[in-house]
């Protein structure tokens, strides 16, 4: 009979210690194991810190302090995808270029939430390999922006910004914030030692400005047109986006009683499932401005370009794989060698 055997899983002191390059500075050789992996609150359900590609994936089987942020993400994207597919069989996304828009952001819903699966999923590989995977997870996010900014520019901007200047400019300056996006918080992980609050900062910012320059259109509808279906849709949307930056800021409840949610209820998971509804409700509320603004939207703007859509998108994907690229390679000559990015409590 064929068995498979489970990794082990370490309460926060068990973790083995692992060896880092100390790099020009004086440090021990090995740091502590609360100093590489610990999670703010979080005291049990560590995996080891050098696990095997399968052992990452058995892991997802089992109750780690993972378990629920691998399948809080992977699910969805199921989800997202089944929902690209219904709308691909009812919408012509090849030869409609009024979709062109809508299909790239839906790629990108898709994207961003398998991202994040796979980077909780297999960051307990190495070191390298944990930095690796988080900012793959930055860059999916940073594309998410860019595929939001897509949606609102072709079917949620109000009524008098409508061929205005910051209606032409709304996308190429969101695929320029996603460069800024992924920089930003790829660079946050190497002042973690040193300044965990400057890392903390940077990391927030990086992701709270291409939020805000994103939903621009939506403030203004909010605050200056009447309220209908499709803005009550985005009002959610934005309930649950403030939600989700609460979660990543506060580490609430497990700052509050730490060990009582390693496994269940802790922040991150919180916050998965915060930014997964949004979505939902984001992509409905987009579904609707689509449709209902359809003839109005097509008598004032020509159909969008598909080299300046599908273009723009593309520039985008490519200048943020560069960027992570960049990161990745500069991970063993930054000081302290693979000290960079030992997190600070509750790092992710």
């Amino acid at each position: 009979m064929l068995t498979v055997k489970l990794p082990q899983i370490f309460r926060v002191h068990q973790v083995p210690r692992v060896r880092v390059d100390v790099g020009p500075h004086p440090a021990p050789a090995f740091l502590s194991p609360s100093e590489i992996f610990w999670e703010d609150g979080i005291m049990s359900g560590y995996r080891h810190p050098k696990s095997s590609a399968l052992d990452c994936v058995l892991s997802s089987f089992q109750m780690t302090n993972e378990t629920i942020n691998i399948w809080t993400h992977f699910l969805p994207t199921w989800y997202f995808v089944w929902r690209l597919l219904v709308l691909s069989s009812s919408l012509d996304f090849c030869r409609e270029p009024y979709h062109w828009p809508l299909l790239i952001y839906l790629l990108l819903v898709c994207l961003y939430p398998f991202a994040s699966s796979c980077a909780h999923t297999f960051s307990t590989m190495s070191a390298r390999a944990r930095h690796f995977c988080y900012f793959c997870d930055y860059g999916a996010l940073s594309l998410y922006s860019l595929g939001c900014a897509f949606a609102y520019g072709a079917y949620a901007m109000p009524d008098r910004w409508v061929g205005g200047v910051l209606h032409r400019y709304f996308v190429p300056a969101a695929a320029f914030n996603s460069f800024v996006c992924t920089g930003l918080s790829c660079y946050s992980r190497f002042p973690e030692l040193e300044h965990p609050r400057l890392s903390k900062v940077l990391r927030t910012a990086a992701f709270v400005y291409p939020f805000l320059y994103d939903n621009i259109p939506l403030f203004y509808r909010l605050l200056f047109c009447r309220c209908d279906e499709a803005m009550a849709g985005y009002c959610y949307h934005l309930l649950f986006a403030l939600l989700t930056g609460f979660l990543f800021a506060s580490h609430l409840p497990e700052r509050l009683a730490p060990g009582r949610f390693d496994y269940i209820g802790h922040s991150h998971q919180l916050f998965h499932v915060c930014a997964v509804l949004g979505t939902h409700f984001q992509l409905e509320a987009v579904l609707r401005d689509a449709g209902s603004r359809r003839t109005w939207l097509r008598g004032r703007l020509p159909g969008p370009a598909g080299p300046g859509t599908f273009g723009t998108a593309g520039l985008a994907l490519l200048g943020n794989a560069a960027i992570i690229g960049a990161f990745t390679a500069a991970l063993p000559r930054a000081p302290g060698g693979s000290q960079v990015g030992a997190p600070e409590p509750g790092r992710r």
